[in-house]
C-alpha cells in the first residue's frame, strides 16, 4: 500500500535543532507493520516518487528502487546522484522514528519521520 511519508533532518552539528526546511516527502510501499515493502514495490515500480526540500533551494524529484545497494533514491537515470536508505530493509517508517539517508555529497545524515499517511 502507498503511504506519504514525511522526514525532516535530526539535530546535527550544522543544526543543532534539527531542521523543518531540510528534508524528504516520499510516496513509500510500507508493510502494516510501517516497513518497506519490496513485493509490493516489485508490482508497482513508478508509483513511488519523492520529493527532496532543501532550505528554499529548487525542489528536487526523483524514484524510489531496490538493487544491490539496498533502497535508493535515485535523481536521474544512472547511479553517480543516488542516494542510499541506510538498512533500508529494517527501519520502521512511523512517526518518531529515525533514518539514515548516505546524501550525493557523501555525507550520511539522519532524518526523523515527522508523518505518515
Amino acid at each position: 500500500m502507498i503511504h506519504y511519508v514525511t522526514l525532516e533532518l535530526a539535530r546535527c552539528p550544522e543544526f543543532p535543532d534539527g531542521s523543518s526546511k531540510h528534508g524528504y516527502e516520499l510516496r513509500l510501499p510500507l508493510t502494516a507493520h510501517g516497513k518497506l515493502d519490496q513485493g509490493y514495490w516489485q508490482k508497482h515500480r513508478t508509483d513511488y516518487s519523492f520529493r527532496r526540500f532543501w532550505d528554499g533551494k529548487d525542489e528536487e524529484y526523483g524514484e524510489l528502487s531496490h538493487g544491490h545497494r539496498g533502497w535508493v533514491l535515485s535523481f536521474n537515470p544512472g547511479s553517480e546522484d543516488d542516494e542510499v536508505i541506510f538498512g533500508g530493509d529494517d527501519y520502521r517508517f512511523a512517526v518518531g522514528e529515525y533514518v539514515l539517508i548516505k546524501e550525493r555529497d557523501g555525507k550520511t545524515r539522519t532524518f526523523h519521520v515527522v508523518s505518515v499517511m
